[in-house]
């Protein structure tokens, strides 16, 4: 069995790109969307011309950049929309929008809420559920073991780290999801992120700033 991956550059508001993958059995053409945060249309085209059936939307925390087109894509795909429910307050406060000065709709709130060590099922295809707070209290990462890949959101990009300045951020706690989460995978395991390129566990723990010794002063 093979695994779909596909990519959608998705802005919830002008010139803020997301990354919202579609992943699928490719051979049954079960899905999840995973981080719809923006361009709906985008999404719903990209899914209707890959055939897929999508059974969950996946957000890998509560922040409007990835839960922006919930709703939308929602009501396109009649799919479930799933959560972290330290999330929650999140949604409740428009994913933080307003802190940015920027209105949003409310956005929809997940049908169900994840738990540390759950399976989100799809076809032939199962991705698990690691809590992986810092950049927020609910943040996840789904983990594909068969496929050693992992969709993590804004906890570890390439040669970064997700910010924690905004409220509810934890940058010990972040590193500490990250050495304990994310480092303790294989190293070929493919990171892709909410936002930028795709790396590697081996890439980011040999050579990420944030995970040698030495001052961490920046973030992304």
């Amino acid at each position: 069995m093979e695994v779909l991956i596909d990519i959608v550059d998705v802005t919830a508001v002008p010139g803020l790109h997301t990354n919202c993958y579609l992943v699928a059995d490719d051979e049954m053409r079960q899905a999840v969307v995973i981080d719809p945060g923006g361009s709906p249309d985008a999404i719903v085209a990209r899914i209707q011309a890959l055939r897929l059936e999508v059974v969950w939307i996946l957000n890998t925390h509560g922040h409007f950049d990835h839960i922006a087109g919930n709703g939308a894509v929602q009501s396109a795909v009649k799919a479930d929309i799933a959560a972290h429910r330290a999330s929650e307050p999140l949604y409740r406060a428009r994913g933080g929008a307003g802190f940015f000065g920027i209105f949003l709709p409310a956005p929809a709130m997940p049908t169900h809420w994840l738990e540390d060590g759950d399976e989100i099922r799809f076809g032939n295809e199962a991705l698990t559920v690691l809590h992986t707070p810092g950049h927020t209290p609910g943040c996840v990462t789904f983990w594909s073991q068969k496929h050693k890949v992992a969709f993590d959101g804004d906890l570890l990009f390439r040669a970064g780290v997700g910010r924690t300045d905004l409220p509810g951020g934890d940058f010990e706690q972040l590193l500490e999801s990250i050495r304990n989460r994310i480092l303790t995978l294989p190293d070929e395991t493919v990171i892709y992120p909410g936002h930028g390129p795709e790396t590697t566990v081996g890439e980011e723990r040999r050579h990420n700033p944030f995970l040698q010794d030495g001052p961490r002063n920046w973030w992304i």
